[in-house]
């Protein structure tokens, strides 16, 4: 949304947005049109966009605690991978997102690239096998449907700023704008 919105075409993302969340259609078809709708972006549109995003607070200190417990944080999205990734100078261990082509475009974006509800899982099975670590060990957050099929995969969630549709599957619920207030629910869980 927010690179969308750095090139005027918020109206046509949220049209988007609507479409994917009732089921019409499903993440690569989601990709193709994106992609279609960045034609012109450019790495300083993506970096705008990103500083500019409404991030929840002290993301950076939450992580930076984790870090410092020997813990490992991860990020694993359906946004673009180019996006998600300027994430790791933020002090995610990992960035997982939507493989898209290098920006500019000069190449499509490939269907099979584009991240699922299951590939999340699937990712965050890769990470615990490189982190040695199992399922048992993790803590999942997230906001969106697509975080379902990783909440039923791991013993604690966190549904942040989330819909009935999550909140129901997490093991807690937060709302507001402060990461550590989410991360801070868990509590000896972790």
């Amino acid at each position: 949304m927010e690179i969308s919105r750095q090139l005027g075409l918020e109206a046509e993302t949220v049209a988007l947005d609507r479409a994917i969340a009732e089921g019409r259609i499903g993440p690569p078809e989601y990709a193709a049109r994106v992609y279609d709708l960045w034609a012109e972006l450019t790495e300083r549109d993506v970096r705008t966009a990103f500083e500019a995003a409404p991030w929840l607070a002290r993301i950076r200190e939450v992580w930076a605690e984790i870090r410092s417990a020997g813990e490992y944080c991860a990020v694993v999205s359906l946004s673009p991978s180019f996006f998600v990734e300027l994430l790791l100078d933020w002090g995610a261990h990992a960035a997982h997102g939507s493989r898209f082509p290098a920006v500019p475009f000069t190449e499509p974006v490939d269907p099979s690239g584009v991240l699922s509800a299951a590939a999340k899982v699937t990712i965050a099975d890769r990470l615990c096998a490189e982190f040695g670590l199992t399922r048992a060990d993790c803590v999942a957050y997230g906001d969106s449907s697509s975080d379902k099929e990783l909440f039923a995969a791991v013993p604690v969630s966190v549904a942040v700023n989330a819909d009935a549709h999550l909140t129901g599957r997490a093991t807690h619920s937060y709302t507001g704008r402060d990461l550590w207030d989410a991360y801070e629910l868990v509590g000896p869980a972790r």
